[in-house]
């Protein structure tokens, strides 16, 4: 077996990790139409902005309607709301979303708290101001966004200073050093005007040292100001890419399910992950049951500096998002490849089961 397949993706980033939370899909499968038992269903993942500012303009932003305004989520109320998390049963939080999450200025502290409520940690972030995160160790894993393979096109794609791509390279052999447990990565959204720069892009990541590089398709968001055609046989050309960089310390992980998942019809009639499996809290604190949908006021629940995360969770805002998902909401509205299509995939097989399911 080539190496590229026998170490592929051990993150399991091209698929879903709800299959090692029996207990959770259970409870959600025996709360059915029951809204008192569907209410104590947690999330298991939170997604959090935690600052809505960018110090990049990407050209292909999903978020660019929002605006990127000076917004930072107040640390205080996020400690407290991230103590209920956990208390709840959230298992995870990932500091991302609509802006940079490493401009705000108390992140270090923010990781902490997480931490102290037994929350495993993670970041996507542009990599910029990375290596002032000094609490790196504490986290499971960080993405940097390096969506280019020279210095040029990262300054073209991303409009910003070349001096940005100088700045991460320099400074990633001495965050790798620190990092601990932490596996540290690179995704790049493959467009036509970058992938030609993938095996170069893939040679720099490997020799830096970073545990993987991932390659992902461009999913055009359902608001995003821009809307692009992208050609995915462009994509497909670097299906053999783990095959030639991976080694036993560093992989490349193709996308490839979500490749695939552009030309395929959806394999699922319903959403049934939201708004169950996660949650995505806006810098102004405004909480979402999905990330697809954050104009759309049917799927915000309330907001986290007025009211608890229980509150919010349990409360009649997330009732209504539930009932809309079960009797109106059509899927066709939904973008492809969104953060839930694996999932979705499983749960709507727990669900309904598949031919012969009984035979072992």
């Amino acid at each position: 077996m080539p190496l590229g397949f026998a170490v592929l993706d051990k993150y399991r980033i091209d698929s879903t990790k709800i299959t090692f939370h029996p207990q959770r899909v259970s409870q959600w499968l025996e709360s059915g139409d029951d809204w008192e038992k569907a209410k104590k269903v947690a999330p298991i993942y939170v997604e959090i902005t935690t600052a809505a500012a960018c110090n990049h303009r990407c050209t292909f932003c999903s978020v660019d309607a929002i605006g990127y305004p000076n917004i930072m989520i107040s640390r205080d109320v996020l400690d407290e709301r991230m103590a209920e998390m956990g208390e709840m049963g959230v298992k995870s939080v990932m500091f991302g979303g609509t802006g940079e999450p490493l401009l705000h200025k108390k992140i270090n502290h923010i990781v902490m708290d997480a931490r102290d409520s037994n929350l495993d940690v993670a970041f996507t972030t542009n990599g910029v101001l990375l290596h002032k995160l000094d609490s790196i160790p504490e986290c499971s894993w960080v993405k940097i966004s390096m969506n280019a393979g020279t210095r040029e096109s990262y300054a073209l794609i991303h409009q910003t200073s070349e001096k940005d791509w100088d700045s991460i390279w320099r400074h990633l052999p001495e965050v790798i050093a620190r990092k601990g447990n932490c596996a540290l990565g690179l995704q790049c959204v493959v467009l036509p005007e970058n992938y030609k720069d993938m095996r170069n892009l893939a040679t720099l990541a490997r020799d830096v040292g970073v545990d993987y590089l991932v390659l992902k398709p461009y999913s055009q968001s359902t608001f995003s100001l821009v809307q692009r055609q992208i050609d995915y046989g462009q994509m497909r050309e670097l299906e053999s890419l783990p095959d030639e960089f991976n080694t036993d310390k560093f992989q490349v992980i193709y996308r490839a399910n979500a490749v695939d998942q552009e030309s395929r019809p959806m394999q699922y009639e319903k959403c049934n992950a939201t708004p169950f499996m996660w949650a995505y809290t806006m810098a102004n604190g405004d909480l979402f049951t999905c990330s697809a949908h954050l104009l759309d006021k049917r799927f915000c629940i309330g907001n986290i500096n007025t009211h608890t995360f229980r509150e919010l969770w349990e409360g009649e805002g997330r009732r209504a998002n539930w009932r809309l998902m079960k009797e109106e909401f059509d899927i066709k509205d939904c973008r492809l490849n969104c953060r839930m299509n694996q999932t979705n995939i499983h749960l709507d097989r727990v669900l309904n089961g598949v031919p012969h399911g009984n035979f072992l």
